[in-house]
């Protein structure tokens, strides 16, 4: 007896999807007017991004004293905000890189918005070590500078220094391998556009694409190269921000398993990120038909299997504390989950270990309400990660007299919305002006993953470059 194989979900749904319809659905966001729902979350990100600039430029002009820092809690709200938009910033390019070297075809509908995403949560990242700075006009003593300034050469043994130097090269091949996909799109749009100014700066971007095949042939070449580059760059990036902290000698902190635990929980928080950022764009855009249930699904299926790796993690950070019979770890560990910032802790507990669980209910993780929720919930548990880490780590010192509890300002919850809304009003303004979706890679897999053709074979026609009828 022969069983035959299932027909997979096709990943393309609605009867009549065609390389046309496709064009038109991708295109309308740039080249039409938005709607009210995409005002109105623009509106409140531009508020809060607005706010947020305030608060930098009040720091920078009074100094971080307005911050709730203390002599004790050195590091608090700049470094937990730090760390976690550089962990978001990890999973666009991983989604993206991993899944065009293993040849996942529902990348297509995710990648460029996960990109996307990557570029502008780095430049948040970078706006916390420059503005903690305090004379942010003297940046440039980060950077190794030529001896005509004096002696003023960077510490390379710092890990800090290694930030600067991981961080930047993986913004620059995210941005390359971001650009270097948008390029056959920016073709379409440069050959649909009928305003001259338009026209002109897409012909600009597109760098005089063609579509032939050899043009096909070197970008997928070039694809695969930035993929691979950009792969073990994510693991690094985030490894090396973890030894900011394990390279220290603060009990809580001096640990080896913060490298792959920083990473595990990176990705954790990045994927929840994208999910939030795709479900946003399928409501506002209407891509209900190319970012589907399934898709949803599987990012919350690897929500779960990173989530319970940051669980283990976190039991085996208690277990060795308790382990090494040292008394100071094992003090802060206790004060961790019993302490002054036990609230914390647990908050932190519930939502990256126990939360992620629940979605081995199919019913759950395939609901788009619930998904939107718990992403939501994943980033919050993530960013009371970084602040247990730092502030619960800091505020009890070896000589009592020393301790001393953290309360953040008006200005350290400000500069954190700020960043939200910029976030935001950049991302948002991303899907006004380039195609949000990958149009031409999506054609590349309508005859295969569409639900039109579902059932059928048909191996003689391939997706044309860009579309000729629009």
């Amino acid at each position: 007896m022969v069983k035959e194989a299932e027909v997979r979900t096709p990943l393309i749904l609605g009867k009549d999807i065609t390389y046309h319809q496709i064009t038109e659905d991708v295109c309308q966001p740039v080249e039409g007017k938005a709607g009210r729902l995409w005002w109105l979350i623009f509106s409140v990100a531009v508020v809060l991004a607005l706010w947020g600039v305030g608060m930098i430029m009040y720091t920078i002009g009074r100094g971080i004293g307005v911050w709730g820092l203390n002599n004790t809690v050195d590091w608090a709200w700049d470094i937990t905000n730090f760390v976690w938009w550089v962990g978001i910033g990890h999973a666009g390019t991983l989604i993206s890189a991993v899944l065009l070297l293993f040849r996942q075809k529902w990348r297509m509908a995710i990648n460029r918005a996960a990109e996307a995403m990557t570029i502008f949560a780095v430049i948040m990242a970078a706006l916390f070590p420059a503005i903690h700075m305090g004379r942010i006009w003297l940046a440039y003593f980060v950077f190794p500078i030529p001896n005509q300034f004096g002696s003023l050469w960077v510490n390379f043994n710092s890990p800090l220094l290694w930030d600067v130097f991981a961080i930047s090269t993986y913004f620059s091949i995210s941005l390359v391998f971001w650009y270097i996909g948008l390029i056959p799109d920016f073709a379409t749009i440069r050959d649909r556009a009928v305003k001259p100014m338009a026209k002109r700066v897409y012909s600009m971007l597109s760098f005089g694409w063609t579509g032939n095949a050899k043009a096909w042939v070197r970008f997928e070449e070039v694809s695969l190269v930035l993929a691979g580059l950009a792969t073990p760059l994510v693991f690094s990036v985030h490894s090396i921000v973890s030894m900011d902290f394990a390279t220290s000698v603060i009990p809580g902190w001096h640990t080896t398993i913060f490298p792959p635990y920083f990473v595990a929980g990176a990705i954790f928080s990045g994927f929840a990120m994208v999910q939030t950022l795709l479900l946003v764009v399928r409501k506002v855009l209407h891509f209900e038909h190319y970012i589907t249930i399934q898709h949803i699904e599987l990012m919350n299926i690897i929500i779960i299997v990173t989530g319970s790796m940051v669980g283990v993690a976190y039991l085996s950070e208690l277990f060795i504390s308790w382990y090494s019979g040292v008394e100071y770890e094992s003090y802060a560990f206790i004060n961790r989950f019993s302490g002054p910032y036990a609230w914390a802790y647990w908050i932190m507990m519930s939502c990256n270990v126990i939360s992620p669980q629940v979605m081995w209910i199919k019913k759950l993780r395939t609901s788009l309400t619930f998904s939107f929720f718990l992403s939501i919930v994943v980033n919050t548990g993530m960013w009371f990660e970084r602040f247990v880490i730092i502030v619960t780590s800091l505020h009890r010192d070896y000589i009592p007299s020393n301790w001393s509890m953290f309360h953040p300002t008006f200005v350290d919850i400000g500069i954190f919305l700020g960043t939200l809304g910029l976030f935001f009003t950049l991302f948002l303004g991303f899907t006004r002006v380039f195609p949000v979706l990958a149009l031409n890679e999506l054609k590349s897999i309508l005859k295969s993953s569409g639900e039109a053709y579902r059932g059928k074979e048909d191996h003689h026609e391939n997706a044309p470059s860009h579309d000729a009828a629009a």
